[in-house]
């Protein structure tokens, strides 16, 4: 705690860590806590039951948060020709190939999702050491090796999310603003953890969702009860006509 500023030891003196509170409980709490003096990312934790060690039980994946991130996503592309100006017509933020794979060499990583056509696999194929540890490397599983780019970079654009299990069998995953009002987060999150359960491997064993915490870049973390994965957003509308 002394490692903590005074905003954060108030912030946490609120919550109740031996508490599970249900999505929607935790998102009020969220909303309430006095935040940073920016817009802090919403972020969600989830421990989950699987060996990662298997090839089968790792998660990867892609989903579309229905009210998006709140973040403005910079796409690089790498691709020749009419793909090239494809890519520049559907908002892309920079294009190119051979250039551009010299120039992530040389130290460029300012942008958030790398796309490629499936012929530009040979520049970016030398870049997995640079692109890999940072999630960026583009991916035929994920829909970032294409020849649909305009498709590919709208939904980069538009928010699409990639998640994926880490070493320790956790998915990290951003729901949006501290700015955004609690039905657009609880309906980001809800739509998250139906993703989340849809994806469990058919190879995992035991309980699957261990454990869930909600939090904010600089704010402490709530735990919500893993168990309540279906009804979330009608747990908000009751608690709205409750109120009305």
């Amino acid at each position: 705690m002394s490692g903590h500023g005074k905003r954060y030891q108030a912030a946490r003196a609120k919550i109740d860590r031996e508490n599970l509170y249900t999505p929607v409980e935790a998102i009020k709490i969220l909303k309430e806590i006095e935040g940073a003096k920016f817009d802090e990312t919403v972020e969600v934790h989830f421990l989950l039951g699987l060996n990662v060690r298997h090839a089968d039980e790792q998660l990867r994946g892609t989903l579309m948060l229905p009210h998006g991130t709140g973040r403005v996503t910079r796409v690089a592309v790498f691709a020749e020709g009419d793909k090239a100006r494809e890519a520049e017509e559907a908002g892309a933020d920079v294009v190119g190939a051979a250039d551009l794979a010299a120039k992530i060499e040389g130290g460029f990583v300012d942008f958030d999702v790398a796309i490629a056509t499936p012929d530009q696999m040979g520049n970016v194929g030398k870049l997995g050491r640079v692109l890999g540890p940072r999630g960026l490397m583009p991916n035929p599983k994920t829909g970032t090796v294409t020849f649909d780019i305009a498709k590919a970079v709208s939904d980069a654009k538009a928010g699409k999310l990639e998640y994926r299990t880490d070493r320790g069998a956790n998915v990290h995953v951003a729901i949006g603003k501290k700015s955004f009002d609690e039905r657009q987060l609880v309906e980001n999150y809800a739509a998250l953890v139906e993703e989340i359960v849809r994806a469990k491997p058919s190879s995992a064993k035991g309980r699957y969702i261990k454990g869930i915490t909600l939090t904010s870049t600089m704010g402490p973390g709530l735990h919500v009860d893993p168990s309540r994965t279906r009804g979330i957003v009608e747990e908000l509308e009751e608690a709205e006509a409750l109120v009305g």
